[in-house]
């Protein structure tokens, strides 16, 4: 069986950090690109971040970049997302995606 499991959510302040991650099982982790998106109440679900196989090519979306950065360690199975500066408009949920296997995602919230 697949499993991606987020962690790492919480509540923080604006201009707060945190650092979100995905562990997964079930796949040769290595071979795989991975995603992270997210998905905020009443909008629709966007693409954050993506990263290589092996973890030499990343990219984030938009306004996102410069403050979130995407990475794996493919020794353990694992993927990260480290978000900086977070903004309010930052709070959504967020998941970890492969080749359309989701994980149940990991609630940020970014308010004062």
């Amino acid at each position: 069986e697949v499993q991606l499991v987020e962690s790492g959510g919480g509540l923080v302040q604006p201009g707060g950090s945190l650092r979100l991650s995905c562990t997964v099982s079930g796949i040769n982790f290595g071979d795989y690109v991975m995603r992270w998106h997210r998905q905020a109440p009443g909008k629709e679900r966007e693409l954050v971040a993506t990263i290589s196989s092996a973890g030499t090519g990343t990219y984030v979306v938009g306004s996102m970049k410069g403050r979130f950065s995407i990475s794996r360690d493919n020794a353990r199975n694992m993927l990260f997302l480290q978000m900086n500066s977070l903004r309010s408009e930052d709070t959504a949920m967020y998941f970890c995606e492969t080749s359309n296997i989701w994980g149940h995602g990991t609630q940020v919230t970014v308010s004062s």
